[in-house]
């Protein structure tokens, strides 16, 4: 491991923070020093990050009638695992860009019908857009993002290889390989329903594979 890679270690503690806070937090893992923050997604109940990496509070609150608040009660971030790259030193997560109403009382119980107990509701007319971002611990910014095709429904993540490949399976129902130096596609496969796993990655005689769950179907990639 190289000394920048155990930098990169050392402070990446890195977490594209919370279901309803997409704020990323770059922490020194050694000793929890916060060390950055900025938010990656659309947000209504934040106007800005405090010198300690707080969010500072807008006014809104739920209300009995229902606010549109942003992030959704589905996250910033939520279900898609993230990956950090050796190779390209950066961090890699798909990040959901959407509102929801959020109201005072939760709904009633109905038997019969899914229940979650809580006050959120998604907006038909809101339009969900999701964005696979690569973000550089080292300078504290993104190095590049890439707005998906879709609805923003899909809740798979992204996983990183050695040789610098980032692969995911994208809100197009698609299996998605692209350089992570850059973000830049290099292959896709269309597998026809949503992709809600991660892929995974793995050799047999030296030759790699890519695997990837959809729907009841497992489907398998191979490099040439």
């Amino acid at each position: 491991m190289t000394g920048h890679d155990r930098l990169a270690y050392q402070r990446l503690a890195l977490t594209a923070q919370r279901r309803n806070r997409p704020i990323l937090y770059v922490f020194d893992r050694v000793t929890g020093e916060y060390l950055h923050a900025q938010t990656f997604a659309r947000q209504t109940w934040a106007k800005g990050i405090d010198a300690n990496g707080r969010p500072i509070r807008t006014d809104l609150v739920p209300t009995a009638e229902g606010t549109r608040m942003c992030p959704s009660y589905g996250g910033g971030t939520n279900w898609y695992s993230p990956t950090y790259s050796e190779t390209t030193h950066l961090f890699y997560f798909l990040a959901l860009d959407d509102c929801s109403v959020f109201k005072a009382k939760t709904a009633d119980f109905e038997e019969g019908k899914a229940y979650y107990s809580t006050g959120a509701g998604h907006m038909p007319n809101e339009k969900a857009k999701k964005y696979l971002m690569a973000f550089d611990p080292f300078n504290d910014k993104f190095a590049w993002i890439n707005p998906q095709a879709g609805v923003g429904r899909s809740s798979g993540g992204v996983m990183s290889t050695a040789t610098g490949l980032v692969a995911f399976g994208d809100d197009a129902e698609e299996f998605e390989v692209i350089d992570g130096h850059n973000g830049h596609p290099l292959y896709h496969f269309n597998v026809g329903q949503p992709l809600h796993a991660s892929p995974m990655s793995y050799a047999v005689n030296g030759r790699q594979y890519f695997a990837i769950a959809a729907g009841s179907d497992l489907f398998t990639f191979a490099l040439p």
